[in-house]
Protein backbone atom coordinates (compact mmCIF):
# COMPACT_ATOMS: atom_id res chain seq x y z
CA UNK A 1 0.00 0.00 0.00
CA UNK A 2 1.59 3.25 -1.09
CA UNK A 3 0.91 5.89 1.67
CA UNK A 4 1.70 9.59 0.58
CA UNK A 5 0.53 13.41 2.13
CA UNK A 6 0.45 14.30 -2.11
CA UNK A 7 -2.70 14.47 -4.24
CA UNK A 8 -0.84 12.36 -7.12
CA UNK A 9 1.78 10.38 -7.58
CA UNK A 10 4.38 10.78 -10.11
CA UNK A 11 4.29 8.18 -13.22
CA UNK A 12 1.24 7.11 -11.71
CA UNK A 13 -2.25 8.15 -12.89
CA UNK A 14 -5.23 7.34 -10.49
CA UNK A 15 -7.24 5.36 -12.48
CA UNK A 16 -10.25 4.83 -9.74
CA UNK A 17 -11.33 6.94 -6.92
CA UNK A 18 -12.30 5.15 -4.26
CA UNK A 19 -13.22 7.00 -1.42
CA UNK A 20 -11.95 8.87 1.80
CA UNK A 21 -11.08 6.69 4.63
CA UNK A 22 -9.91 7.45 7.50
CA UNK A 23 -7.85 6.17 10.72
CA UNK A 24 -8.51 7.50 14.70
CA UNK A 25 -6.72 6.74 17.75
CA UNK A 26 -6.90 7.79 21.18
CA UNK A 27 -4.18 7.21 24.03
CA UNK A 28 -3.98 7.98 27.37
CA UNK A 29 -0.22 8.69 28.63
CA UNK A 30 0.33 7.24 32.40
CA UNK A 31 0.93 8.83 35.49
CA UNK A 32 5.04 7.71 35.16
CA UNK A 33 5.08 9.21 31.77
CA UNK A 34 3.26 12.51 33.14
CA UNK A 35 6.09 12.78 35.95
CA UNK A 36 9.05 12.10 33.86
CA UNK A 37 7.56 14.68 31.18
CA UNK A 38 7.32 17.50 33.82
CA UNK A 39 10.65 16.57 34.97
CA UNK A 40 11.82 17.38 31.60
CA UNK A 41 9.61 20.62 30.79
CA UNK A 42 11.63 22.36 34.24
CA UNK A 43 14.57 21.44 33.03
CA UNK A 44 14.33 21.36 29.52
CA UNK A 45 15.32 19.02 26.48
CA UNK A 46 12.65 16.24 24.71
CA UNK A 47 10.16 13.84 26.26
CA UNK A 48 10.94 10.65 24.57
CA UNK A 49 8.18 8.51 26.24
CA UNK A 50 5.73 11.06 25.22
CA UNK A 51 7.42 10.96 21.79
CA UNK A 52 7.62 7.67 21.57
CA UNK A 53 3.48 7.16 22.65
CA UNK A 54 2.86 10.37 19.89
CA UNK A 55 4.57 8.17 17.19
CA UNK A 56 2.93 4.84 18.01
CA UNK A 57 -0.63 6.63 18.09
CA UNK A 58 0.48 7.96 14.40
CA UNK A 59 1.43 4.52 13.20
CA UNK A 60 -1.87 2.94 14.25
CA UNK A 61 -4.14 5.43 13.09
CA UNK A 62 -2.29 5.02 9.56
CA UNK A 63 -2.58 0.81 9.88
CA UNK A 64 -5.73 1.54 10.42
CA UNK A 65 -6.67 3.73 7.35
CA UNK A 66 -4.25 1.21 5.53
CA UNK A 67 -6.70 -1.73 6.56
CA UNK A 68 -10.20 0.35 5.74
CA UNK A 69 -8.19 1.20 2.09
CA UNK A 70 -7.37 -2.37 1.96
CA UNK A 71 -10.68 -3.29 2.35
CA UNK A 72 -12.31 -0.92 -0.79
CA UNK A 73 -9.71 -2.95 -3.01
CA UNK A 74 -7.31 0.25 -3.42
CA UNK A 75 -3.30 -0.04 -3.52
CA UNK A 76 -2.21 3.70 -2.39
CA UNK A 77 -4.10 6.72 -0.40
CA UNK A 78 -3.03 10.40 -1.57
CA UNK A 79 -3.59 13.04 0.34
CA UNK A 80 -3.25 11.98 3.67
CA UNK A 81 -4.10 14.50 6.56
CA UNK A 82 -2.57 14.01 9.91
CA UNK A 83 -4.17 15.82 12.93
CA UNK A 84 -3.40 15.70 16.48
CA UNK A 85 -5.50 16.69 19.18
CA UNK A 86 -5.54 16.68 23.59
CA UNK A 87 -8.92 15.34 24.46
CA UNK A 88 -10.70 14.25 27.89
CA UNK A 89 -11.11 16.64 30.72
CA UNK A 90 -7.94 17.39 31.86
CA UNK A 91 -6.30 16.91 28.31
CA UNK A 92 -4.67 13.79 29.15
CA UNK A 93 -5.62 11.53 26.10
CA UNK A 94 -3.93 12.30 23.07
CA UNK A 95 -6.07 11.67 19.33
CA UNK A 96 -4.48 10.96 16.38
CA UNK A 97 -6.40 11.16 13.46
CA UNK A 98 -6.16 11.16 9.57
CA UNK A 99 -7.59 11.11 6.51
CA UNK A 100 -7.18 10.24 2.79
CA UNK A 101 -8.71 9.56 -0.42
CA UNK A 102 -8.04 5.71 -1.03
CA UNK A 103 -7.02 5.30 -5.06
CA UNK A 104 -6.68 2.56 -7.86
CA UNK A 105 -3.21 3.50 -9.45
Amino acid sequence: MLLSTTQTIEGRPVREYLGVVTGEVIVGANVFKDFLAGVRDFFGGRSSSYEGVLRKAKDNALAEMTQRAEALGANAVVGIDLDYETVGESGSMLMVSCSGTAVIL
